[in-house]
């Protein structure tokens, strides 16, 4: 199986391309990493398995989506998107993307 490089790292701002919302990446998988149940059920389209697949805090909700690189873009508007669970993942936003919260010491 090849497996595809991800275009989008943790902390990059992404859209959605079918359905429009924006959001910050906090995970990549390298290729599908959820159940053939899930694929089956949300994956209507069917994207790749083989490619990469991100976790995405979405702006202005409170849930997280997992999207197949295929339906995402980079976002343009580049603004800090709003959502609860930011805090555990990021403590700055500079330059249009998240930076990854420090370890405690």
């Amino acid at each position: 199986m090849t497996v595809t490089k991800p275009s989008f790292r943790v902390g990059d701002l992404v859209e959605h391309r079918k359905f429009g919302y924006r959001g910050v990446v906090v995970d990549v998988d390298p290729v599908f990493d959820g159940t053939e149940d899930w694929y089956d059920m949300m994956a209507r389209s069917r994207p790749p398995k083989n490619s990469p697949w991100y976790h995405v805090l979405v702006d202005g909700a409170t849930h997280m989506t997992y999207v197949a690189e295929r339906h995402l873009d980079a976002d343009e508007v580049r603004t800090q998107v709003d959502h609860p669970a930011l805090g555990r993942f990021f403590d700055r936003f500079v330059e249009g993307r998240y930076l990854l919260r420090k370890a405690p010491q």
